[in-house]
This record gives C-alpha cells, sequence and structure tokens, in this order.
C-alpha cells in the first residue's frame, strides 16, 4: 500500500525512530499506527536483549529541581557511547526523565511510571530500538530539605544537589555554589558523622603503618593518627573542605557568611563512570 510522507512524519514524531524504520514499519502494518508502534517496539526489545552484555559508561547526568525548591533529583541516562550521549534528542529525553523523577522516590517507581502513554521501562527499550545502543537509567539519587539547589557540569558527566537548612536571602547562589564544591571535589560524606567506620578504621591503620615506616614512638601513634584523621576529614567531608572560591575558608564558614544560621544538611552527587 502507498504510504505517504506526513504518516512516516507523524509516526517519527511519536516514536522518535528513523524515517526508514517508521516507513518500513508502517508498510508492514498496512498503515495502522499502532501496529506500527508496536513493532517497532518490538525492535526496541530485540536490540536490548541483544545488546544486555554491552557496557553503558557514557550518557547524560540531569539534575532538577521543583517549584518550591524543597526537592530535587539527579539521575544519569546511560548509554554505550559519548557520540550518542551529546545527541541533542537524547539529552531531551534525560531531562524529561529528570523532571518526571521529581515525583518518586525511588528509580524502580520511575522506570514504572507513565511516559506518555507507556512506562519509562518501555520507552528505554524503544529508544534503544531507535538508537541501537543500550539504554538504561543509571544513577537515581533525591534529596528534600528546607531549600535545595542543583549543579550540572558542562558536558553532562556529573551533576550534584545540596540541601540547606533555611530559604534564606542568597539560598539560591549558595546552593549552587556548594553543589558546585561537591561536583568538582567529590567528598564522601557531608560531615564526619557520615564517613563509614570502617573507612575511618582503615585511615586509622594506614596512618599508623606510615609513623611506624618513620620511627615514631608507638605510644605516639594514636594521638598522631588521629590529627592525620582530621586531615582526611578537612579533605574528604564536604562541609569541612576548603571552599574552591575562597580557599581562605571552609564550606561550612562560606554558607554561614551567607547568613549566620545557614548549614549544609545533604548533597547527593551522581557521575558517570
Amino acid at each position: 500500500m502507498s504510504i505517504t510522507a506526513a504518516e512516516v512524519n507523524k509516526l517519527r514524531t511519536i516514536t522518535g525512530a528513523g524515517m526508514m524504520d517508521c516507513k518500513k514499519a508502517l508498510v508492514e502494518a498496512e498503515g495502522n499506527f499502532d501496529k506500527a508502534i508496536e513493532l517497532l517496539r518490538k525492535k526496541g526489545q530485540k536490540v536490548a536483549a541483544n545488546r544486555a552484555d554491552r557496557e553503558s559508561t557514557e550518557g547524560a547526568v540531569i539534575a532538577a529541581v521543583n517549584v518550591d525548591k524543597t526537592a530535587a533529583v539527579v539521575i544519569s541516562l546511560n548509554c554505550e557511547t559519548d557520540f550518542v550521549a551529546k545527541n541533542e534528542s537524547f539529552v531531551k529525553l534525560a531531562t524529561d526523565l529528570a523532571s518526571l523523577a521529581l515525583k518518586f522516590n525511588t528509580k524502580e517507581d520511575l522506570l514504572a511510571a507513565d511516559f506518555n502513554g507507556i512506562s519509562v521501562a518501555e520507552k528505554l527499550i524503544e529508544q534503544t530500538g531507535v538508537i541501537g545502543e543500550k539504554i538504561e537509567i543509571g544513577g537515581f539519587e533525591r534529596l528534600e530539605g528546607a531549600f535545595v539547589g542543583s549543579y550540572i557540569h558542562a558536558g553532562n558527566k556529573i551533576a550534584t544537589i545540596v540541601s540547606l537548612s533555611a530559604n534564606v536571602a542568597g539560598a539560591e547562589e549558595a546552593s549552587r555554589n556548594v553543589a558546585m564544591q561537591a561536583a568538582a571535589m567529590n567528598p564522601i560524606a557531608l560531615n564526619e558523622d557520615g564517613v563509614d567506620a570502617e573507612i575511618i578504621a582503615k585511615e586509622i591503620e594506614i596512618a599508623k603503618d606510615v609513623l611506624r615506616q618513620e620511627g615514631k614512638p608507638e605510644a605516639m601513634l594514636d594521638n598522631i593518627a588521629k590529627g592525620k584523621l582530621n586531615r582526611f576529614f578537612k579533605d574528604n567531608t564536604l562541609v569541612n573542605q576548603d571552599y574552591i572560591k575562597d580557599g581562605s575558608m571552609s564550606v561550612a564558614a562560606y554558607v554561614k557568611s551567607v547568613d549566620a544560621g545557614l548549614v549544609v544538611t545533604g548533597f547527593r552527587r551522581v557521575a558517570l563512570g
């Protein structure tokens, strides 16, 4: 049967599939749009099955914040190649999914959510058929607070969200600056209390081993190791790190310079790789 260009374009708009794939599906479906869409989705399932064991280490990491600035999410939409990751339609899909993710608390809930008539999981399979690469949601992090801000690093490889204790004048800029800090410096925790006990024990043992090799007396090791542990906290916990825009103060001190009662209450970071 004869398939018009307008029909092909309509199917392409609905599915995002290529012109030739859309025309082939419409011909096979004898002009039935629902059947053509189903054929394209089956193609996506087949491609997804064939590429299930592929590495999806590229992609786009996107943060989204709600209108009230009280909740935010950051997700990564992963693919196989940087070429696809930089594609405008791929980044738009990642952005749309991040906005949708604001309604949910887990990746599983997001995957089950409706996305223009199909689930997000089904949409990813559909786009796998369109693009020809494995596509999946990688990271998913959510954060709530009195005021939440975000930062997406150029190239969409890293994104962070940060919560502050209050919505005060300057909170928007402060939250973005602290989120930028978290993106650049990759802290392991918000503060000392958030560092895993096993990590602390390991750092103390490493410090003691180094001190023994330097010939320090055994009786002095505990006190010196505690000093080195404090340095570890300063380098690796967000609020104790030197503020990247002004090394004369810590991140905690920077936030207090915005408002004396303001503190950072949480952060989340998602990066590719």
